[in-house]
C-alpha cells in the first residue's frame, strides 16, 4: 500500500493535475493473487502470487474430485482446475500453516483486498468481491448458485470444511462500486476523500477493454506471460481455457480467458544465458525468415496454462546443432509462442467461439514489430496493435464510468482508445508456418499429455527424477 501511495502521488505530480481534480480511482491486479486474512482483514501471510505453482497437487485433487462428482462449475473453467487459482492456493496454505488456521477469517484476491482497504472496510462480509476474479479463479458461477457446494469442498479435504462461507458475500461486476475512498487513504494518495472506487478486476481483462476489445474480439495481452482475453455475445464452454465468466471483462457480455505461462520471461532468460539483454539480442532478427533456424520450440518453460493446464511441463527445443545461436533460439521462441497462441485460438473456434479480430496489447507488441509480424504470419490473420500505450487504460475507463463521465464502455472506448497499426500475414511465411504448425500441434499434444502417448511420459519422468532423493544425493 505504501508503494501504491507513492506511485499515485508521483503520477499526479507528473500529470500536472491537482489531486483534488481526480474524480475516481479504479484498480486492477494480477491474479489469482490470494491472501489469507484474519480479524479486521489483517493479512496472515504473504500473497500467493499468480505465478506460484506450489499448489499443483491441490489443483489435481480439486480437478479429480470435480470430475468424479460431475461438478458443473469445472466445465466453465475449462475442465481442469489450475495450481494458479484460488482454492488450490488456499488449501495449500491451510495444509502448511496449521498454527494459523484458528486465526483464519477469509481469503481475498488482491483486487478485492486493495479496494476494501482504500474504502476502509474491515469486515470480510462487507467486501464486494470481483465477478472477474471469483468466476475465473474460484469456480464461482451465478447460474450455479455461486461458489461450489460445501459438500464438494469438504470432500476434497476436510480442511476446506466451512471455507465456502468465508469468501462468500456480494459478488459484483466492475460497473458497481466497491465503496468510496476514506480520508486516511485519500491523504496518503494525495486525492480527495469520498471519490468512488469501482469493483476491481484482473489487469489483463481491463487491459483488453483499454485495447478496444469489442464482442467477438480476442486480445493477446503479451508481457512476461500472455493472457488471451475475449468477449463473446453468448456462453461457449471451451475445454482447457481459464474460465468462461459472464461479466468478467465487459459487465454485459461473457468473458473468456486463456494464456501462456511465460513469454517475455522466456525471451529474457534466453538473453540472460547469452550474457546480454533482449533488445541487443534482437538486433538483426528482422532478417530471419520463417523456419530459418531449423528449431521447433515448445514454450513450456513455466508450464502450460492453456489448453493442457499442466504446470509440470517443461520447455523443449527440437533441432539443435553445434552452430545454433542464442539469437536463433530467441527467434524460435517467438515463433513458438505464436504457434502456441494458434493452438489456443483453434481450440476456441472448434468450440463455437467466433474470432472477429485479433488485437495484440500489453508491454511487448508496441516495442517489437518483428513479434507482431510473426504472430500475423503464424495465425494467418491480421493482427491489430494499438498505436498508443493502452496499459492501464482499461482502469481509467472504469474510473471514468464510476465518476459518471461516460455512460457506457463503448462511449469511453470511442473517445479514449487509440487507432491500430495492422500487421497482415505474408503469404510466403504463412505457407511455411502452416507446415510448422502441423508439426507443432502434433508435438504439443504428444509430449504434453502423459496419458495419450509414450512421448507424453518423457517430461513427467524427467521431473520425477530431478525431484527424487537419488537426484538430491547425487548433487
Amino acid at each position: 500500500m505504501r508503494s501504491l501511495a507513492k506511485a499515485m502521488r508521483e503520477a499526479v505530480k507528473k500529470s500536472g493535475v491537482a489531486g483534488e481534480q481526480v474524480l475516481a480511482i479504479a484498480l486492477d491486479t494480477t491474479g489469482s493473487s490470494v491472501i489469507p486474512v484474519g480479524k479486521n482483514l489483517q493479512p496472515l501471510d504473504d500473497y500467493y502470487l499468480w505465478c506460484d505453482h506450489r499448489a499443483k497437487s491441490e489443483a489435481a485433487e480439486i480437478t479429480e474430485a470435480a470430475r468424479k462428482q460431475k461438478l458443473a462449475a469445472i466445465e466453465w473453467c475449462g475442465g481442469v482446475y489450475s495450481s494458479e487459482w484460488g482454492f488450490s492456493k488456499l488449501l495449500h496454505w491451510l495444509r502448511h500453516n496449521p498454527a494459523k488456521r484458528s486465526e483464519f477469517v477469509s481469503a481475498f484476491e488482491h483486487c478485492d483486498m486493495v479496494a476494501a482497504i482504500l474504502c476502509g472496510i474491515t469486515e470480510a462480509k462487507k467486501v464486494k468481491r470481483s465477478v472477474c476474479a471469483a468466476g475465473h479463479k474460484l469456480l464461482w458461477n451465478a447460474s450455479l448458485g455461486g461458489l461450489p457446494p460445501e459438500k464438494f469442498l469438504a470432500g476434497v479435504d476436510p480442511l476446506l470444511a466451512g471455507v465456502r462461507e468465508k469468501p462468500d458475500g456480494v459478488f459484483a461486476t466492475s460497473d458497481h462500486l466497491a465503496g468510496r475512498l476514506v480520508p486516511f487513504w485519500a491523504e496518503q494518495l494525495g486525492l480527495k476523500p469520498g471519490i468512488p472506487i469501482p469493483v476491481g478486476a484482473f489487469d489483463a481483462h481491463w487491459d483488453a477493454i483499454g485495447a478496444g476489445c469489442r464482442s467477438e474480439d480476442i486480445v493477446n495481452v503479451v508481457g512476461t506471460s500472455t493472457c488471451i482475453i475475449g468477449i463473446t455475445p453468448s456462453v461457449r464452454l471451451v475445454p482447457g481455457v481459464c474460465g468462461v465468466v459472464q461479466g468478467s471483462v465487459h459487465p454485459q457480455r461473457t468473458g473468456i480467458e486463456a494464456g501462456l505461462s511465460a513469454v517475455g520471461d522466456i525471451f529474457q532468460v534466453i538473453a540472460s544465458r547469452a550474457g546480454t539483454d533482449v533488445n541487443t539480442l534482437s538486433g538483426g532478427l528482422e532478417n530471419y525468415r520463417a523456419g530459418q533456424t531449423g528449431l521447433l520450440r515448445m514454450t513450456w518453460d513455466n508450464g502450460d496454462r492453456t489448453v493442457l493446464v499442466n504446470s509440470s511441463l517443461r520447455g523443449i527445443t527440437f533441432g539443435w546443432n553445434l552452430q545454433t545461436t542464442a539469437q536463433d533460439e530467441l527467434f524460435a521462441a517467438i515463433e513458438g509462442t505464436a504457434l502456441h497462441t494458434r493452438v489456443i485460438l483453434d481450440r476456441m473456434e472448434e468450440h463455437g467461439v467466433t474470432v472477429r479480430r485479433v488485437i495484440s496489447a500489453g508491454g511487448i507488441p508496441q516495442k517489437n514489430e518483428l513479434l507482431n509480424q510473426v504472430y500475423a504470419n503464424v495465425l494467418g490473420r491480421s493482427v491489430l496493435v494499438p498505436t498508443g500505450n493502452v496499459v492501464s487504460l482499461g482502469s481509467a475507463i472504469f474510473a471514468f464510468l464510476a465518476a459518471g463521465v461516460f455512460k457506457t464502455i463503448e462511449d469511453a472506448q470511442e473517445r479514449l482508445c487509440p487507432q491500430y497499426k495492422v500487421f497482415q500475414p505474408e503469404a510466403s511465411a504463412k505457407h511455411v508456418y502452416d507446415e510448422l504448425y502441423s508439426l507443432y500441434s502434433k508435438t504439443y499434444f504428444a509430449f504434453g499429455q502423459p496419458q495419450n502417448s509414450d512421448s507424453g511420459t518423457l517430461l513427467p519422468t524427467l521431473l520425477r527424477l530431478s525431484e527424487s532423493k537419488q537426484a538430491c544425493t547425487a548433487q
